[in-house]
């Protein structure tokens, strides 16, 4: 019974497979624009990463079953120019946070937790219009041994046994 699932599965995805992939790459284009201008982040980004992973499979799907075509460009030389040009536009991007100091370039929500992980109590507690003493009183409540307001946040999760994670991050911002 399983294998006539699959099978049916199989012969959907071999059937429609050119289909699936117009479809999520027009979900994966319109969900890239929105990204790129910074609108409705929070709706797109998961979204685009996760259809874009599923976009994979009827991708490979087209090109199996399109391999003898695919062959021609190669043969006629015409798939070389868009190749090295779709390499040269990813080493581009790629580049700097390669080559930058360490953690130059990257996503800036990461450099900004990192940054955050590294500040005191006393530095950090400002950012949610906090004192010190509220700040470390608001970890202390959900579990954190807090030894002193000069202890970054990173040593507070690790002097508590913990991970300096997004735990941490969803204690320091949230009373509750």
């Amino acid at each position: 019974m399983q294998k006539r699932g699959f099978e049916r599965m199989w012969q959907n995805l071999k059937t429609h497979g050119t289909t699936y992939t117009m479809g999520l790459f027009l979900v994966s284009t319109v969900s890239g624009v929105f990204l790129f201008f910074h609108l409705g982040t929070s709706i797109f980004h998961a979204m685009h990463e996760w259809l874009s992973m599923v976009l994979i499979v009827p991708v490979a799907l087209h090109i199996w079953k399109n391999w003898t075509s695919l062959m021609t460009y190669f043969k006629r030389k015409v798939i070389y120019i868009p190749l090295l040009l779709s390499l040269a536009g990813g080493v581009v991007f790629a580049y700097p946070a390669l080559t930058g100091p360490s953690g130059g370039g990257g996503n800036p929500l990461r450099a900004t937790v990192r940054a955050m992980q590294s500040g005191t109590i006393a530095q950090v507690a400002p950012l949610y219009r906090l004192t010190p003493d509220a700040l470390a009183e608001r970890l202390r409540a959900k579990g954190y041994t807090v030894s002193s307001l000069e202890r970054t946040l990173a040593q507070v999760a690790k002097d508590s046994g913990r991970d300096a994670g997004p735990g941490l991050m969803a204690a320091v911002a949230f009373a509750d």
